[in-house]
């Protein structure tokens, strides 16, 4: 298998027909229909990290896109300063964040490429917003990387102006890949329970683990809370369900 891709960024329309950027990355393997990926970015904004995670589905054999939830807000600005932006007005709207997503399968689904199939992968708020996506829109598979407030509310003084999507489990479209570190306290383990009771008793699909010695954001190879050992166990079982689902 080839592993030339080709990444670029390209504008979306997204929610309320704004257009918003987003970064596309996907496997040039002319005729071979594959999967596709919305990446959504975590709360410091979308970034370098993000986008090496968009082209490692890339990689691997997907298409991926990374919509930009904070372009309208803070359009061409620094991943620092656009976060600070966006958490200083309460976070992006649940409403929004929905359309965005939809935007971007909408724009995977039309490549030439494409199977047909689409999850979302999203980490610490975007690990929420795709638990939200999943629970708002038809996908195939939905991963949720140690996303806070799915269960539980910000603690006091947070700017963020979100609240628990527990109650909406019932509505889960699609299989559930949840990855959490046992160190987390957003969510804390005993946030992730609830969570796996409300997707049991609503007779879901859905795959938990916990890391031990590990906390949140155990992805972020930037940043001291990264665990290696989590981290590459993680992808693994990433690559694993989306293969089962995508596929």
């Amino acid at each position: 298998m080839s592993d030339a891709i080709i990444a670029e960024t390209v504008m979306i329309t997204g929610h309320g027909g704004d257009e918003i950027e987003a970064y596309s990355a996907r496997p040039l393997d002319p005729g071979k229909q594959v999967g596709g990926v919305v990446v959504i970015h975590h709360m410091p904004g979308y970034d370098p990290q993000t986008k090496e995670i968009a082209r490692t589905f890339a990689v691997n054999g997907y298409n991926a896109i990374v919509p930009n939830l904070y372009w309208r807000e803070a359009p061409g600005a620094s991943p620092d300063d656009a976060a600070a932006v966006a958490r200083a007005g309460g976070g992006v709207p649940d409403e929004r964040l929905v359309g965005d997503v939809d935007a971007g399968i909408r724009y995977l689904n039309a490549l030439a490429s494409a199977n047909g199939k689409v999850a979302t992968i999203g980490y610490c708020s975007g690990g929420r917003q795709s638990f939200l996506a999943a629970v708002s829109l038809p996908l195939d598979a939905a991963v949720d990387c140690y996303g806070a407030f799915v269960v539980g509310d910000p603690p006091q003084g947070s700017p963020l102006k979100v609240g628990p999507l527990v109650g909406k489990a019932p509505a889960l479209s699609c299989p559930l890949l949840g990855l959490f570190g046992a160190e987390d306290k957003y969510p804390s383990p005993e946030q992730v329970a609830e969570l796996e009771e409300a997707l049991k008793a609503a007779g879901k699909a859905y795959e938990f683990h916990v890391y031990e010695n590990a906390g949140h954001a155990f992805f972020s190879v930037n940043r001291p809370a990264y665990r290696p050992e989590a981290a590459m166990d993680g992808w693994q079982k990433i690559f694993a369900f989306f293969g089962k689902h995508l596929s």
